[in-house]
């Protein structure tokens, strides 16, 4: 395989170039992280599991119109994308209490919420992502108004979808990340979904059993990260109660 040039590497995926201009590769690691690094291990299939998983998720937003970066999926760990200029805000869609917030006004987890609530964090891991305003975001030119009105619309969109997806399959839809990009095209310029959707930035629990099928289990110590990933993969019909995770292909590097 021939050497490709990275362009970025964060804590759970790296970027390659891509094979044509404006589009990327996307590489899924098996890395598990939490409290922005503080905590890592090195966790196999992990990745697979995520980069499946996401492809699912956004090819089903792709096609109900809900704009994203994602092309095709490469293999089992790398995801063709389009290159978008990330917008540095982490968008975060509650529907129950839960972690921070659970925490920050001592509200019992596992409530729900009166309404599904939208905050924005600043994607800094030396400041642990701040949560921060639209006051802040407009002042320091993070993203204008307009900007900002359509990343809410394009996060409650897909909090519309993902819950109906997830229910369908007996899973409660906690709290989910998005990230969120400019696009260009010619002289135009839309924001668009980009990075992942996965259990890595979603609260997933069983409705049942209230068992946590995300990276909660990382963070609590809980163990069975990639049991819990392989459920929520087996229950979408992306992969057999059988399957087990497989490395695939890795990039030279």
């Amino acid at each position: 395989m021939s050497r490709r040039r990275r362009i970025y590497e964060g804590k759970g995926k790296v970027l390659y170039e891509g094979p044509e201009p404006g589009t990327l590769i996307q590489f899924f690691k098996d890395d598990a992280t939490a409290f922005n690094a503080k905590k890592h291990d090195v966790i196999e299939g992990k990745g697979v599991l995520n980069n499946r998983i996401s492809e699912f998720i956004f090819e089903h937003l792709n096609r109900i119109g809900i704009p994203t970066h994602f092309i095709r999926r490469v293999n089992m760990r790398e995801q063709l994308i389009k290159e978008v200029e990330i917008i540095p805000l982490e968008i975060v869609v509650r529907n129950v209490a839960a972690g921070s917030l659970a925490k920050r006004l001592g509200i019992d987890e596992g409530t729900m919420l009166p309404r599904s609530i939208i905050e924005f964090y600043y994607k800094s891991d030396e400041l642990d992502d701040p949560m921060v305003s639209e006051e802040h975001i407009t002042a320091f030119g993070w993203a204008n108004p307009q900007e900002i009105d359509d990343i809410m619309a394009l996060a409650i969109r897909v909090n519309d979808f993902l819950t109906g997806l997830f229910m369908g399959v007996g899973i409660q839809l906690v709290d989910f990340k998005i990230e969120c990009g400019r696009l260009y095209e010619g002289d135009m310029m839309r924001i668009v979904v980009a990075d992942e959707i996965s259990p890595d930035n979603c609260r997933l629990w069983d409705i049942e059993t209230q068992d946590k099928l995300d990276k909660d289990r990382y963070r609590r110590d809980m163990g069975g990260l990639v049991d819990a990933y392989q459920e929520v993969a087996r229950r979408l019909g992306i992969v057999n109660g059988n399957e087990p995770p497989r490395s695939g292909p890795v990039l030279v590097k």
